[in-house]
Order: C-alpha cells, then structure tokens, then sequence
C-alpha cells in the first residue's frame, strides 16, 4: 500500500512538471496556441499593425525590409493578419544617398514613438508592433512573438470597401470604413482614425550611400499617411467617409489603403484593416 502511495505522488508530481512546463512554453510561445481563439466576432483573423522604420541609406535595413515582406506575404502566424507599413525616414539623406520613398512626416510619425519608448529608440531598422511593442526590425523571433501576443489583445472589428475603383492616374477613391466593437480607449487618452496608402514592388538601384551597388525591392511603403480626425469612442462603433488619390508613377495594382485606430498618446492600435485599391478581377 505505502508502494502504491509514493508512485501515486511520483506520478501527481510528474504529472505537475509537465503541465508546468507546457504552460510556460505555450507562454513564451503564444503563437503555437489554438488560432481559433484569435478568430474575432465577424470572422476575421486578428489584426496586428506591424511597422518598419527603415531607410535606403541604411546598410542594416535590407534584411529588415526582407523580413516585413516576409511578414506581409506568408502571414506566417497563425489566426493572425498581419498589416505591413513601411515608412521610409528622411535623416539618412544626408549622408549620400536621398532615399526617394523618403519623408520627414515619417521621422516625425517615429519620434512621437519615442516619446513612449524613450529618446533613446529611434534608430533603423526599427520595427513597432501595434504600436505596443519595438526592436531592431530585421529580429524574425522577436516579430514573431510581439505579433503573437499583440493579436490577443482586444481589437475593433473593421470594414473598409471601395466605393468606386480607380478608371486612371490622379483619380480620387472614396473609401468607406466601419469600426464595431472599439476597445475601450485608456482613461485620459483619445483615438485618432488614420489611413495610409502603401505600395509593394518598389524597386530601387542605389548608386551612392551605404548601399550603393544594391538593388533593392520594397514592400507596402506608404505613399501618404492621413490623420482622418479623432474617434468618438462612447458607443463604439461608429462609420467615417474617407477618399485616397492615386497619383501619377504609383502602380495601382500594387496599392492598399490601409486604416486603423490609434490612440494618440500612447500610440496602442486598437484595430487595424486593409483593402486592394484595385482588387483582383
């Protein structure tokens, strides 16, 4: 009897170890969990905002450009849609070669980051999750985890369609967005609604610069960024009206209007969607 007392204990304290042990690996493992449970209410997988600071002049962004690409065309995580932007800083100019995807609005977008992150975190490549989370943008592990998590957390459910498709160059694209299921803003902060213009397929030949001789491809590089207004998150849900001009020397079929919610201060995304300026026939 006292036999079969001690394997039963050996055998509850082996059974403890293990179910310890997989409780700790599913932790820091979070995207080997069941991707059902990122699934939200309208059936969508769950957004996650990843962006990429990154610069043509920039020795170390290539394999971070290679990884955002990645990211946007497999969609590697499970359950998880994972919404590319790639903002292209303007400060490496200056040392020999003018990125032409450039702009100071991206440098300025990545120091309201560090007003979260510390004046220290401003560097490239640099890679935000959900505006939650950075780290040095071509770290394929860390991506993978930061989105794996951040997909667990609350997220609004959002439609955005085409009123029109685009007939030529220059024309005006009125967009239509739904927001349902808002998570609660955090006390004292507000939410802005923002939509950016992104296209795939840039190619680059850099001639000066730290990269000069490479041939560089980009993916979802933002053509512009709007702040469409703060939300009113009291009921939350609510339906805005937006319009996004295709100008000349963009490829329309390479384009995306990408929307989502942002609040200001501490830049936490609360939902994200994405739609082909000219869908697929």
């Amino acid at each position: 009897m006292k036999f079969r007392f001690v394997l039963s204990i050996t055998a509850l304290i082996v059974a403890f170890v293990f179910f310890f042990l997989v409780f700790r690996w599913l932790a820091r493992n979070p995207e080997a969990a069941n991707p059902n449970d990122l699934v939200l209410a309208n059936g969508t997988r769950s957004p996650v905002l990843v962006e990429l600071f990154t610069s043509e002049g920039c020795s170390s962004c290539p394999p971070a450009d290679e990884l955002l690409k990645s990211l946007d065309q497999s969609q590697p995580v499970a359950g998880v849609e994972v919404i590319a932007l790639s903002e292209h800083v303007d400060y490496w100019n200056r040392l020999g070669w003018a990125d032409p995807f450039s702009s100071a609005q991206f440098s300025e977008r990545q120091n309201d980051y560090a007003n979260v992150f510390g004046p220290d975190e401003i560097y490239t490549p640099q890679m935000i999750v959900d505006g939650r989370t950075q780290f040095v943008g071509s770290n394929s592990s860390r991506a993978s985890a930061a989105i794996a998590t951040a997909a667990r957390d609350p997220k609004a459910e959002m439609t955005v369609t085409l009123a029109k498709r685009p007939t030529s160059l220059a024309d005006e694209v009125p967009i239509d967005i739904h927001v349902a299921n808002l998570p609660n803003v955090s006390a004292g902060d507000t939410a802005e609604l923002m939509l950016a213009i992104t296209e795939s397929g840039l190619r680059s030949n850099v001639s000066r610069g730290e990269n000069s001789g490479r041939k560089l491809i980009h993916t979802a590089v933002v053509r512009k960024l709007s702040n469409l207004g703060l939300v009113d998150s009291t009921s939350g849900s609510f339906s805005s009206k937006a319009s996004a001009t295709i100008e000349k020397g963009w490829t329309r079929n390479n384009l995306k209007a990408v929307v989502f919610v942002q609040e200001r201060a501490s830049r936490r995304v609360l939902g994200a969607t994405s739609v082909s300026i000219v869908p697929s026939e």
